[in-house]
């Protein structure tokens, strides 16, 4: 069987076997590219044309984005009546500290009014601010990780909406650490803003994913249903390779960062620094009494971290900036070496953990700490908690909107 191939300069005659084997050799060699990811926000045939006579709440930040212009203008463009927007940590524009309370305020370029959902008490929007809305647009670039409190932010807002009878559009968007599960799973007794719900560190999932889930659930109050819709992405599956375009906070500012984020964080709940208020944070750790290791770095303030941990004081540590990308995303689990090891290097001291049980919040549940206070290694730390992550993993298969990693 032969197929023609035609060209303005010239024609030739292939053999179809040939012509598959030429294709595959130059995909395995990268020169036949993947088609690009299209996240839920670009297909507006989707979703544009359901919006017009509706009054439109948006909860978005500086991720929000259609190419280069942001969601909110693609929209107000079209027509939408978008009458509010809604802002989760670090503010609508992206520039607040982590923790930092983001107040109400109205946005220089829209006029629009901005309600925080990271205020000093507020962390779901109220009867009276949806009073005035048929529909809430959520899209948040999330990285995939339960103490990351986007995906808390997306808790309250299913559950504002399913109260007052608004419906909830979410416009997905890939999760760059969606190609693997690990971590232990939250127990609701450590219940907090950054874990809400039973499942591990690294949950593989999309925000769509999660918030089929959490209405699959009914972790919501009273067991009630938001009314929810999906705009998947295009050309994404769990295996795919996705760089984000904008950094999700001040302190991931590149994918490295990403990667390691999920085993750092750990350390913020510790008086260990994890490098912010430096070029590099989540890229680089220490503490003043890690004396020994050949590196370090002095915390300041910075854009995103004004009052860092251990603020103008020599850090001595590890630097991970030299860790190969590739490598990062073939460990496919959290690596707790680094604290155990940290543990160990502080003589086991009392002030490693912080006194304020956040180190527990962020580890949902206090058997982390007491593994490592009782001297067991990564390995043992990891096996117990397999079988609960097993039990999280069929579960999880149920709301999965794209092909899996296994």
């Amino acid at each position: 069987m032969y197929i023609k191939y035609k060209h303005q300069h010239f024609k030739e005659y292939f053999n179809l076997s040939s012509y598959l084997l030429l294709f595959f050799l130059l995909k395995s060699f990268s020169l036949v590219s993947q088609l690009d990811v299209v996240v839920g926000a670009e297909r507006t045939e989707f979703y544009l044309e359901n919006l017009m006579n509706q009054r439109v709440g948006l909860v978005a930040n500086q991720t929000s984005k259609i190419k280069n212009e942001h969601l909110v203008d693609v929209l107000l463009n079209e027509g939408v009546n978008v009458i509010k927007v809604f802002s989760p940590e670090h503010g609508f524009r992206g520039k607040s500290d982590a923790g930092e309370k983001v107040k109400d305020e109205i946005d220089l370029q829209t006029g629009l009014p901005i309600y925080s959902l990271y205020g000093k008490t507020k962390r779901k929007p109220s009867k009276e601010i949806l009073k005035d809305i048929d529909i809430v647009i959520f899209d948040l670039q999330d990285v995939g990780v339960r103490f990351y409190t986007y995906i808390s932010s997306l808790h309250y807002v299913m559950e504002a909406c399913a109260e007052n009878n608004v419906k909830l559009l979410v416009l997905d968007r890939p999760n760059p650490n969606g190609f693997y599960v690990d971590g232990p799973i939250l127990d609701l007794k450590f219940r907090s803003f950054v874990g809400m719900h039973p499942i591990p560190v690294v949950h593989g999932m999309t925000i769509g994913e999660y918030a089929q889930m959490i209405n699959g659930e009914k972790w919501l109050n009273n067991q009630i249903i938001c009314s929810l819709k999906v705009i998947p992405c295009l050309n994404y599956n769990h295996k795919t390779r996705y760089n984000l375009p904008i950094p999700p906070s001040p302190n991931l500012p590149n994918m490295r960062s990403i990667y390691l984020y999920p085993s750092l964080c750990f350390f913020e709940g510790t008086n260990v620094s994890v490098g912010r208020g430096t070029d590099y944070p989540f890229q680089i750790f220490g503490a003043p009494y890690f004396t020994e290791t050949g590196f370090s770095f002095i915390p300041k303030s910075t854009y995103g971290a004004k009052n860092p941990k251990h603020k103008l004081v020599t850090c001595f540590g590890s630097d991970l900036r030299a860790l190969p990308i590739d490598s990062l995303r073939k460990i496919n689990k959290l690596d707790l070496n680094w604290l155990v090891n940290s543990y160990k290097s502080s003589n086991e001291s009392e002030d490693f953990f912080n006194k304020n049980n956040f180190f527990n919040l962020l580890a949902g549940s206090d058997k982390l700490m007491n593994l490592v206070k009782g001297g067991a290694n990564a390995l043992h730390i990891s096996e117990t908690y397999q079988t609960s992550l097993n039990d999280f993993k069929v579960v999880r298969k149920k709301y999965l909107l794209y092909e899996d990693f296994e």
